[in-house]
């Protein structure tokens, strides 16, 4: 069975919705759980609440058990695999992002541009992306939809990660701050709320502006499997509704191949029967082109996190298919990670069929975008948590300061915005959270540690004169100009990579006396990081 949940956040009501069955709105006094099919099929419980409107949280009226968008049958408790109100793994209301805490004051201040003159903001999140894409000039994996994005706005060539772990990286995103900020390091489950108890987030910035803000699948952290379908490490006060998608990938995840590890940092690959729209990031691409139709006579942020292509890696056959395994370069030797030659092959292959499948769910965002009319008024942004290592420096997955973990792809397209540029500046992830704002014409509340890119989606040669800072595991420390990387190891080591000679970082040329300067400018910057 494929479901999902929605939540809405209405000041201290809270109304749990499957979005698959009948539509239900804010506003009411009660309280109905449900979670049972999105439209392939399958039963839910017993009806519990018929109250209904549609999907913009206001409205009159609704189908009860069995009509709206989904045509889903019945009303239930139980959602997706192991029930719960979450549709996920039997998840508490307090896993599912239910609080007893009101919703802070927001101090940010209010746009002057009248609603009708605000741009929507459609924000897409990958995971464990890196810049294996068309518009990035890979040779093979084909994303015609990033690319045709791409080709509407501006491309970062030097986007990276404040810290190249999922539940770290998505904090300081959203937050605008640094990692050593938020409290949130390596432990992907610490609440950045612990640290920064009043912090106004970036969705919460156009909440207090009057927008409709809703989030669809995974944005804060949530491991992947096991938290799909749940709200996982979820901030209720960015939202004024969440969906937690569910599908196919979740329920049928005893056929998964798994090579050598955990399931959420493995090896592990199914060519998977059935259509995109089954998969858990195909139902959130459905839900949120349902949030763009009833919405759109509104200002709305949309954030819409994709579960791809982070492992294990799920798609439909027909995306394995583009990829013959003769056709994808094989990864080098990886003697320290327990699977074999053709076994990391393979991965590598599955890895490049979820980045097309996923990009096939980013195409259904931008089409509903363009048929709805709303492509001309809606800033959209293109983004990764951070890189992914495929074999380089003899190793895989993520969680190190290298280039090919720190990188993520980015880029923002819409009103004002140059179409078709590529900025080679290096910018920071975090930089977002003013971007966004000063983009809507809103102000960021003070404290954040980003800039504002605008003059580089204008101009993107314009002047830019900040770094990029990186951190990973055992305490390692990354800074990146356009020319160099310099790293400081935990341990001590020290390593400086010339990127014009090196692009792949084989070499350290940190004894060099030619970059003594360099050297010390750059480890003068980590100061205070």
């Amino acid at each position: 069975m494929v479901s999902d949940v929605a939540l809405w956040v209405r000041g201290s009501a809270v109304l749990f919705v499957a979005l698959g069955l009948a539509c239900a709105g804010g506003g009411g006094s009660r309280v109905g759980y449900d979670s049972g099919a999105s439209g392939v099929g399958g039963a839910g419980g017993a009806r519990r609440d018929a109250s209904a409107a549609d999907l913009s949280g206001g409205g009159p009226g609704g189908q009860g058990a069995g009509g709206g968008v989904g045509g889903g049958a019945g009303w239930g408790v139980d959602g997706g695999a192991g029930g719960g109100v979450d549709g996920g793994n039997g998840g508490s209301p307090a896993e599912a992002g239910v609080s007893d805490r009101p919703t802070p004051v927001l101090d940010g201040s209010p746009s002057d541009l009248p609603p009708g003159q605000r741009p929507n903001v459609l924000f897409i999140m990958a995971d464990d992306l890196n810049v294996h894409l068309g518009t990035y000039g890979h040779p093979l994996v084909k994303t015609p939809n990033i690319d045709r994005l791409a080709a509407r706005g501006v491309r970062f060539d030097r986007a990276y990660s404040q810290f190249s772990v999922c539940g770290p990286s998505r904090a300081s995103l959203m937050t605008g701050r640094r990692p050593s900020k938020t409290g949130v390091m390596a432990d992907n489950t610490t609440p950045f709320r612990r640290a920064l108890p009043n912090v106004v987030t970036l969705p919460q910035i156009f909440r207090q502006n009057g927008y409709f803000v809703a989030r669809v699948g995974k944005i804060y952290h949530q491991g992947v499997p096991n938290d799909i379908g749940t709200s996982g490490n979820d901030d209720p006060p960015s939202w004024d509704m969440v969906v937690n998608p569910i599908g196919r990938d979740k329920t049928e995840q005893n056929m998964i191949t798994n090579y050598s590890g955990a399931i959420g940092k493995s090896f592990s690959l199914l060519a998977a029967g059935g259509t995109d729209e089954e998969q858990t990031d195909g139902v959130g691409a459905t839900r949120a082109v349902q949030l763009m139709e009833t919405n759109r006579a509104r200002p709305f942020f949309l954030a819409v996190g994709f579960y791809r292509p982070h492992c294990p890696h799920v798609a439909p056959k027909k995306y394995f298919d583009m990829y013959p395994l003769n056709q994808v370069a094989p990864p080098g030797p990886l003697p320290a990670l327990g699977v074999t030659a053709t076994e990391a092959h393979e991965t590598k292959r599955a890895y490049y069929a979820t980045i097309s499948f996923m990009d096939a769910q980013v195409g259904r965002l931008l089409d509903a975008l363009d048929r709805l009319d709303l492509a001309s008024r809606t800033i959209v942004v293109f983004v990764s948590d951070h890189g992914y290592l495929l074999g380089e420096h003899g190793t895989w997955f993520k969680n190190f300061p290298w280039e090919d973990a720190a990188r993520a792809p980015l880029i923002v397209a819409g009103p004002g915005v140059a179409a078709g540029g590529a900025a080679g500046r290096p910018v920071e992830l975090l930089d977002l959270y003013p971007t966004l704002a000063d983009l809507a014409g809103l102000v960021a509340p003070a404290g954040y540690d980003g800039a504002s890119l605008r003059p580089l989606l204008v101009n993107p040669r314009a002047t830019w004169d900040r770094p990029a800072f990186t951190q990973s595991v055992d305490n390692a420390r990354s800074v990146r100009n356009e020319r160099f990387r310099y790293i400081e190891w935990g341990d001590g080591r020290t390593v400086l990579y010339d990127h014009d000679a090196d692009p792949h970082e084989a070499t350290n040329v940190i004894a060099n006396p030619a970059h003594a300067a360099t050297v010390a400018r750059m480890k003068m910057q980590l100061q205070g990081i």
